[in-house]
């Protein structure tokens, strides 16, 4: 049942507009999950400026897609500056970071292999 009710949060077949599904918020980091399956997710984020996540590794391969602001995003001990439009990927089992140099919002899809 929890699982619909994932599923349920987000109607299919109809159309959103991205950069509308989440809010900034002063001083934090929101998200918002739009598919959880056992096969990948799909979440949103907004980043409110100087906010970020500090260094991790993730056991999937995820690809990070700027859909409002600037990023910095730290791939291996390597700093990436992204923009609204940019896309980068995050390699499985390598350490990365992220920091909001402007407010920022994007959309993180991560494949389960």
């Amino acid at each position: 049942m929890a699982d619909r009710a994932k599923e349920a949060a987000i109607p299919g077949a109809e159309v959103f507009k991205l950069a509308d599904m989440v809010s900034y918020q002063g001083g934090s980091v929101v998200s918002r999950t739009i598919l959880d399956r056992p096969t990948g997710t799909v979440t949103l984020f907004a980043f409110d400026q100087g906010q970020g996540l500090s260094e991790h590794t993730a056991p999937f391969d995820a690809l990070v897609q700027l859909i409002d602001g600037q990023a910095e995003i730290t791939l291996s001990g390597k700093p990436v500056h992204l923009k609204e439009g940019e896309m980068v990927i995050m390699p499985a089992n390598k350490p990365h970071a992220l920091k909001a140099t402007t407010k920022f919002k994007m959309l993180l899809i991560m494949i389960r292999s």
